[in-house]
């Protein structure tokens, strides 16, 4: 398990050097390594390049990555649902919703009161979607939970898109977000999002223990000693912090948040004092190395870190599809 975390851990630090090299205009390593230490000793297009335009590109990957690999992690575990997700259940796009309203119906602007919508509307999108999927015999289902998420996204996505064409200013900057991008991005948008990821981290990784409990039934997990109502909303408030805080910044990012789990749970197991920390550092790998390949395939010109990440994450999870029955984990 440890060396899953230490080779994820070397595997992001060489994506993110390559992210500051590679894109339109490629530039080498040791150029790279002078413009981050000394920008003045190299040419001031270059340090602008890789000190103002790709080194947030390259951060925002990667905490937009953590926050939602790990986000998909406790989903899952939360749900007992494999096909968890915060773009499949909903969240994503009940994110989406608050900021698009505040934006549009209310006239806020800017990315910290935009937070504050994206909760909002994370959180209630969650709460439909489980209420929706629990309804019937049986309880909530894995396909029951999909499908309700399934019909949540469209009904917001419907809502969201005609919310945005009442203000054609709105919907300009909603084409462009919506698209799900790395780039245009600053330290100030680190420093306004980079708390809520912190809390909504810590406060999922401090589940796993009762995740773990959860894992082997509800009935076993109360009779640990675990206070289900308790750790429902902790998981539910970690999601909603983590999914909230990225899609306000990078816009919806799909199957990230669906894949890594799967992915890492091959090597960790169902443990998941090891698989939410390894979802962490695998997820922005996966996120980086989408967006490397969007500058690459299309040069001078790029694909949006969304469609490549679509693109590589559906043939791994068909994969683990068609190697596992889809039941409740």
């Amino acid at each position: 398990m440890k060396r899953l975390i230490v080779g994820s851990a070397a595997v992001l630090a060489v994506l993110c050097l390559l992210s500051l090299a590679i894109g339109s205009r490629a530039i080498p390593l040791d150029e790279v390594a002078r413009a981050l230490v000394d920008p003045a000793s190299v040419d001031p297009e270059v340090a602008a390049i890789v000190g103002g335009t790709r080194l947030f590109r390259t951060l925002v990957a990667v905490l937009a990555g953590a926050a939602l690999g790990l986000a998909g992690a406790v989903m899952q575990g939360l749900t007992r649902n494999p096909l968890a997700d915060p773009g499949l259940l909903g969240v994503s796009a009940g994110a989406a919703f608050g900021i698009v309203l505040a934006a549009g119906a209310l006239g806020v602007s800017g990315l910290l009161p935009s937070i504050w919508f994206a909760f909002a509307g994370a959180a209630a999108a969650a709460v439909a979607v489980y209420l929706l999927g629990s309804r019937g015999r049986g309880g909530a289902s894995p396909v029951k939970l999909a499908l309700a998420g399934i019909a949540v996204t469209y009904l917001l996505d419907s809502l969201t898109g005609g919310i945005a064409l009442t203000d054609p200013e709105a919907l300009d900057r909603y084409r462009y977000w919506s698209s799900g991008s790395l780039t245009g991005h600053d330290g100030g948008t680190l420093l306004a999002v980079a708390p809520f990821l912190a809390a909504g981290a810590l406060l999922a990784l401090s589940t796993a223990p009762a995740l773990n409990s959860l894992s082997l039934g509800e009935d076993v997990a109360a009779a640990l000693g675990r206070r289900l109502a308790l750790v429902r909303l902790g998981g539910a408030l970690a999601i909603t912090l983590l999914t909230g805080a990225a899609v306000a910044v990078t816009g919806p990012i799909v199957f990230v948040g669906l894949v890594v789990p799967h992915l890492v749970r091959t090597v960790t197991g169902p443990d998941h004092r090891w698989l939410l920390p390894s979802s962490m550092l695998v997820a922005p790998c996966l996120l980086l190395a989408a967006d490397i390949l969007g500058r690459v395939v299309v040069r001078p010109s790029e694909l949006d870190v969304s469609l490549v990440a679509a693109f590589l994450g559906a043939p791994f999870f068909i994969a683990l599809v068609r190697r596992r029955r889809l039941a409740e984990l």
